[in-house]
């Protein structure tokens, strides 16, 4: 069953419901007042009976159509005979054993409407043909139905249109689901009007919609871009290993130089590929968070970079800090970014690695950024003109910027004074 049907008969039901209990008690509250009505002029007639009884009664004694008939203590017909039947209950009330009441009987295929009071010596009955009343009553009963019924359908109509307008903008973003379903297309995009609920519904599914074409589009750079740079490596590792199968024409040092390049491509193989897991991890919420001192981090990859860097001299300034995330990433960001100050610094030359607030600056005194690189140093795959001749993928500052997006921090490049670079990562203290 359609939302759309659904909703209709929730109209419906609500309506009929509700015209229903009002149609109820108008027809009884009619019915009421009619009865009243009826019963009020024959209290009155049997009050008349009470104090004259004999006086009142004429043949058949008749007052405003009311059929009256005396009955005395002993429970027989006193005065001229009438077709109102004597029974127990009035022979009770004649004889002094039950007060009075109002009845209704069918006489002789009538329906009567009937007083029982007692009189002196005996009791009286006045009845009433109410077969007008019950007309009436009818009457109101198939108008009151007839107006329940239109309500109904009226309310049903209402709803449906109702429905129909509220639910449009449903049904388009059901038709653009389908669609992007069907072709996997995500540029497609519903109108947005109106206020309320269902327009930021709109919205909301615009947004996802464009959140899902950028990630797919970035996912087929990355791609893109991932199978431009292992096709360097491959095409030299392939060129090397053609080249290695005439071995005996080549010279021991020749053969030795073939053997050297293959170890540095794999190394740059391993070392992309690395990369690219890194990346596509991204801001992935599944990965193992936990509270750690961060300036003991920096201070073991500091170490690390001693170690890898032995011609450098690594000067660190650290302050007790403590983060909440990922060490493993955090790890990973902060030796990209040593290394790369390695990777650019002379020999016998310094790097300055400072922790303090939460902040973690990397200065180098190498030849610095060159104006036009230095906003795109952090885009994945980008190697500037002087780099080209450098070991690298082109992925380590990408990686340091994605690991800080998913930390709710930040990474920056700049110009360091008296020459060199200086590379910020401000990350939120916990």
């Amino acid at each position: 069953m359609s939302l759309r049907l659904r909703l209709t008969l929730v109209a419906a039901l609500v309506v009929a419901v509700v015209v229903g209990a009002a149609s109820m008690t108008t027809y009884f509250v009619m019915r009421h007042d009619l009865y009243s009505q009826v019963d009020s002029t024959l209290s009155q007639h049997a009050g008349r009976l009470q104090r004259d009884p004999r006086g009142a009664l004429s043949p058949f004694a008749q007052s405003n159509g009311d059929v009256a008939q005396l009955v005395n203590a002993s429970g027989s017909e006193a005065g001229p005979q009438s077709p109102i039947p004597i029974d127990s209950s009035i022979r009770a009330v004649a004889a002094g054993k039950r007060s009075g009441f109002y009845r209704d009987i069918t006489i002789q295929g009538a329906h009567v409407r009937e007083i029982v009071v007692p009189v002196l010596g005996g009791g009286v009955v006045v009845a009433r043909n109410i077969d007008d009343v019950d007309h009436e009553l009818g009457r109101l009963r198939l108008i009151l139905i007839l107006v329940s019924l239109g309500g109904i359908a009226v309310a049903a109509l209402a709803g449906a249109l109702v429905s129909r307008t509220t639910l449009a903008p449903v049904r388009r973003l059901t038709g653009a689901a389908e669609r992007i379903a069907e072709t996997g297309d995500p540029s497609e995009r519903v109108p947005e009007s109106g206020r309320g609920e269902l327009a930021r519904l709109g919205t909301s599914f615009n947004t996802m919609l464009a959140a899902l074409e950028d990630a797919i589009e970035t996912q087929r750079r990355f791609v893109a871009d991932a199978s431009h740079e292992l096709r360097t490596p491959l095409t030299s590792l392939q060129t090397n290993i053609e080249v290695l199968k005439q071995q005996e024409r080549l010279d021991p040092a020749a053969r030795q130089r073939l053997f050297d390049d293959l170890q540095r491509e794999a190394h740059e193989m391993r070392d992309l590929i690395g990369g690219l897991l890194e990346l596509a991890r991204g801001d992935d919420s599944r990965l193992a968070k936990t509270t750690f001192h961060f300036d003991e981090l920096v201070e073991s990859v500091v170490e690390r970079a001693r170690s890898r860097f032995p011609d450098l001299t690594f000067e660190a300034t650290v302050e007790p800090t403590t983060l909440t995330g990922s060490s493993d990433r955090l790890e990973r960001a902060v030796w990209n970014l040593l290394e790369n100050a390695g990777k650019w610094s002379a020999p016998g030359s310094s790097v300055e690695v400072t922790l303090s607030g939460g902040e973690l600056r990397v200065r180098d005194h190498g030849p610095g950024i060159a104006a036009e690189d230095r906003e795109h140093v952090f885009d994945r795959f980008y190697r500037s003109a002087a780099a080209r001749s450098l070991p690298g993928s082109g992925l380590g500052l990408a990686i340091v910027r994605e690991v800080a997006e998913a930390h709710g921090g930040t990474v920056v490049a700049e110009d360091a004074p008296g020459g060199g670079a200086v590379l910020t990562l401000r990350l939120q203290n916990s």
